[in-house]
């Protein structure tokens, strides 16, 4: 079996399961933050909808500087609406599979370097890449996300199971 029919399963799993949590963001809690050491909701659905092209760097590119020639990368604009944040994440995550389906074995164990003012921050393959990177990042925001949902009142998905809101899946 290919890595990326191996692969392919679990991202859509996890895109579906992302895509499910973004469609409850209320767009009137955009502003809103737990700590103002934390991101906004806003910001945390607009870097959701964003993960998903790292993927598609991590197969096109051999490697990503996040502060080129010592400037760091520009944050992406946080999105003004909820249907913003879901176009955009449709958008990356169509990308990303399409990047993903096209990848060849060879291509998902060569090497993929993160840089930082051209210092090498890690290598690995770009399997682990698209796992840590894309997958686990995902789930991660993903979790912190529901967290905000549920001090705002808002129903939390079913994900891996059945949440306190949802019952069944």
């Amino acid at each position: 079996m290919a890595i990326k029919d191996a692969l392919l399963p679990e991202f859509d799993h996890e895109m579906a399961n992302t895509r499910k949590t973004l469609e409850r963001v209320p767009e009137a809690g955009f502003d809103w933050r737990p700590h103002k050491k934390s991101m906004t909701m806003g910001g945390l659905a607009t870097h959701l909808s964003n993960i998903p092209k790292w993927g598609v760097m991590s197969i096109e590119q051999d490697s990503v500087d996040l502060a080129p020639g010592g400037v760091p990368m520009k944050p992406p604009e946080q999105a003004k609406s909820v249907r913003e944040v879901l176009d955009l994440f449709d958008q990356n995550v169509a990308a990303a599979r399409s990047a993903i389906s096209a990848a060849s074995d060879e291509k998902l164990v060569k090497p993929w370097t993160l840089l930082h003012a051209g210092k090498t921050v890690l290598t690995m393959p770009r399997i682990g890449v698209l796992r840590s990177f894309v997958l686990n990042h995902i789930i991660h925001h993903r979790a912190q996300l529901g967290v905000y949902l549920r001090l705002n009142d808002v129903p939390v998905p079913s994900i891996y199971g059945p949440s306190a809101d949802e019952g069944t899946m």
